[in-house]
């Protein structure tokens, strides 16, 4: 997919049929796999991404406790993980998140995030920021497709460090 900018406007790009939340949706919940035991600092890399795009939209996010139930469902896996996606080690796919109403929401479990600090200034050589990544995936839950912009939060690529 590709932005159509003329005269320094980009028109956003969207997934193919333009999927959307129903309308009138104000809050879209969100919970973890069970199966994570997710400290409180990196749940709160999640907030602060969805607390991005509540910025810049009408919605508002609220994590609950039933996965089940929730509107976007987050969890760190490898290799096949069952959706046909399979993650691919470092580096290679970070995350892929799905189209309204899908709303899965998948991130690669032998990355190196960071959760907390400087991307920059991490030790570790393979070092990704996991609050942009997850403002990206957001993104795609939303129903965005890749910007040709580089530099856009929805760029389809990211550099480590």
């Amino acid at each position: 997919m590709k932005n159509n900018c003329s005269k320094g406007r980009c028109i956003t790009a969207f997934f193919p049929g333009k999927p959307r939340w129903p309308a009138g949706t104000r809050t879209l919940t969100y919970a973890f796999d069970p199966n994570e035991n997710l400290d409180d600092a990196t749940k709160q890399v999640f907030a602060n991404a969805f607390n991005q795009w509540s910025k810049v939209t009408t919605i508002t996010f609220t994590e609950t406790t039933s996965y089940r139930g929730a509107d976007i469902k987050i969890g760190f896996y490898s290799g096949d993980h069952g959706d046909g996606e399979p993650f691919d080690g470092v580096l290679g796919t970070l995350a892929h998140a799905f189209s309204p109403t899908d709303g899965r929401f998948h991130l690669d479990k032998s990355e190196d995030w960071v959760v907390n600090g400087d991307v920059r200034e991490s030790s570790l050589s393979n070092a990704i920021d996991l609050e942009f990544v997850a403002v990206h995936e957001i993104g795609h839950v939303l129903g965005l497709g890749h910007s040709s912009v580089e530099g856009a939060i929805m760029y389809p690529t990211i550099s480590s460090n």
